[in-house]
């Protein structure tokens, strides 16, 4: 075996190990609930998974520190790739009709916070199941954080290399080492998804109900225990309770690992943030005003119903309240806009991210200003920092890979037979990784079940690279990356 795959082998064992473990979480619920053949799908999974996990890290056991830049590659894709064939092998033998299609792509979904689902009638699954997809959100969300600020600065993927840590003696410093930043991220991430569940009780779901939703609104992934997603669990106010949370979600974590370091300073200067919540505020008020001048907001107040659909599918999340696509075309074209935004770098958002637009607007400026005054010397600044030539062709690169993959997935999904919209939405949806798409086959009301085994493979590819970043994977693609 060679040396440089032995802290990847090692790593992905760790990992397997791990997530094989989470499994009998949701074997004991569902014994204890009397679904038996589930109950026994997720003990046999998690036997299964430990084992084959345990074997080839004892087997491989090797230093990460070893792990070289290319190795990191490896490691990022090959992992995600693995936890989602193991995630998928209880969802497939639950006896709940999956298909190795409908697993994979359901696990997928579950693990890159997409939220895309092909189940119907959750409301009567077994509790255990529901709870698993929820538990593969938490997971994804907290796992992306790790690698956007651990690893993708340092690999210099689509101009993160903006967002890398510094040496001790910078005040922007957050964490020198990759396993303290992953113990101080975990800790934030569950201090929130532990204020979001409380916060669901007392707006009166159940326990299940408010653990599931707290973990899968702190990962901004959607899944719900319901047909009816969030709109199902109203109450005392459950959709601003995740109004509120999916929008902590969104801010980068580093400002919350300096904030509980005593440096709260970050959250008013970052530009992220404050470009990200001028945005939501905006686009609310606007339709809000569309809502309230067509009155099709229904009996709740235009504002929450508009702020509440508006930020989940910008943030990714994919909640739903109501069908927006009823809302009128108008609304529709603006959801499909919302798609391609996300949040801030750092978060457990998708999509293109606030940070890349406005590097592409300084870009822009920079390049007007030039027409103007060819002889004038205008660097690029963000956040106070000059913006190095490698970031600003990152971003650019990120830009044109993204939409050209849209581009190719949207023509490859109508060749397959779907109509426009659901085709130009279902490619938007799942390279962005926001969950619910547009028209009546994959709107915020149906599901992705009726949909050709085909067409379900290239929306989960889509998600898969969407979620690692688009160039995380594609860099893998090239002959240069395995010529040495």
């Amino acid at each position: 075996m060679s040396h440089s795959l032995r802290p990847i082998l090692y790593t992905i064992g760790i990992m397997v190990s791990v997530l094989s473990a989470a499994m009998f979480l949701p074997a004991g619920v569902d014994a204890a609930a009397g679904a038996t053949t589930s109950a026994q799908a997720f003990f046999m999974s998690a036997i299964v998974g430990l084992s084959g996990g345990v074997l080839l890290a004892l087997v491989t056991r090797t230093p990460l520190s070893e792990l070289s830049a290319r190795g990191a590659f490896v490691l990022t894709v090959g992992s995600w790739l693995a936890l989602s064939l193991v995630a998928a092998l209880p969802l497939r033998l639950a006896g709940e009709g999956l298909g190795w299609t409908d697993a994979l792509f359901e696990s997928v979904s579950g693990l890159t916070t997409t939220g895309s689902t092909i189940l119907t009638g959750l409301d009567t699954r077994p509790p255990g199941l529901l709870l698993w997809r929820a538990i593969l959100q938490w997971i994804g969300g907290i796992g992306l954080i790790v690698t956007a600020m651990a690893f993708w600065p340092t690999l210099g993927i689509g101009g993160m290399q903006l967002f890398r840590l510094e040496s001790s003696d910078n005040s922007d410093k957050v964490l020198t080492r990759a396993r303290e930043l992953a113990t101080a991220i975990s800790l934030i991430y569950l201090v929130l998804t532990a204020a979001c569940m409380f916060a669901y009780l007392f707006a009166g779901l159940s326990w299940l109900d408010a653990i599931a939703h707290a973990m899968t609104t702190v990962a901004t992934g959607g899944y719900s225990t319901s047909d009816q997603s969030l709109g199902a669990f109203m109450g005392q106010g459950a959709d601003l309770v995740a109004l509120v949370f999916m929008v902590l979600a969104a801010l980068p974590f580093g400002v919350y690992l300096m904030a509980s370091r005593g440096r709260f300073g970050g959250f008013w200067r970052d530009a992220q943030i404050r470009a990200f919540l001028f945005l939501i505020i905006a686009v609310s008020i606007i339709l809000a005003w569309v809502l309230a001048a067509t009155g099709v907001h229904g009996d709740l107040p235009a504002w929450r119903v508009a702020s509440f659909n508006a930020v989940s599918i910008i943030t990714g999340t994919g909640f739903a309240t109501t069908d927006y696509a009823a809302w009128g075309a108008g609304a529709e074209a603006l959801f499909f806009i919302f798609m391609f935004i996300g949040g801030c770098a750092g978060s457990t958002t998708c999509s293109v991210k606030i940070f890349r637009y406005q590097i592409a607007g300084a870009a822009l400026r920079k390049y007007m200003a030039g027409l103007l005054r060819p002889n004038a010397i205008t660097p690029m600044r963000y956040n106070g920092r000059p913006v190095p030539v490698s970031a600003l062709h990152g971003v650019l690169g990120f830009f044109f890979v993204f939409f050209a993959i849209f581009v190719f997935s949207a023509i490859l999904l109508s060749t397959l037979g779907l109509d426009t919209v659901t085709a130009l939405s279902g490619a938007a949806t799942s390279l962005a990784n926001v969950g619910p798409g547009l028209g009546d086959i994959i709107g915020p009301s149906g599901t992705f079940q009726p949909l050709s085994d085909p067409a379900k493979w290239v929306l989960t590819a889509n998600m898969f690279i969407g979620r690692l970043e688009i160039l995380t994977v594609l860099v893998m693609l090239t002959p240069r990356f395995w010529r040495g």
